[in-house]
């Protein structure tokens, strides 16, 4: 009965969390590759002090290489947003990477990076949070301490 309710919880919490991201986050980019890249052409640089960014297509910044992860073992769900926002029940160890450039008001403000682990079964048989990283450029920017902090990974790109 009290893995039902957690996992009904934990449902509940992806999908309330899915739609505020996907009103918040900005337009996902149609079309793609299953979110394995964005699919867009890195670019040399970004904008500086007032001066237009001709560094790429259409006021782009700077691409970076951007991986999210979930580690750990068994099925989960996992509530994502990289180049795209998702919500998929996938087996762990996880991982997906895209080549992203911020845009627009992206540059300043930043582009939201997000990966919120499901459950899985700790070696007690309890139910705790799986691990989540964030890297960039091979840098890892954000993690979840090894699934001890119950909070998603997330991490501003600009």
């Amino acid at each position: 009965m009290r893995r039902t309710v957690t996992r009904t919880v934990t449902t509940t919490a992806f999908v309330l969390a899915t739609a505020l991201l996907t009103g918040c986050g900005g337009p996902a980019e149609e079309g793609g590759d299953g979110g394995r890249s964005a699919g867009r052409e890195p670019s040399a640089g970004s904008s500086q002090q007032g001066k237009p960014d001709t560094s790429g297509p259409a006021g782009e910044g700077a691409s970076h290489e951007v991986t999210i992860e979930v580690r750990g073992e068994g099925r989960t769900m996992v509530m994502w947003t990289l180049d795209e926002s998702k919500t998929e029940t996938v087996t762990l160890p996880w991982k997906r990477t895209a080549t992203i450039a911020p845009r627009g008001a992206e540059k300043e403000v930043g582009r939201l990076v997000i990966v919120t682990p499901g459950t899985v079964q700790g070696e007690d048989g309890m139910l705790t949070a799986a691990s989540c990283t964030i890297t960039v450029d091979g840098k890892k920017v954000a993690d979840n301490g090894e699934g001890k902090i119950a909070k998603p990974c997330a991490y501003k790109l600009k």
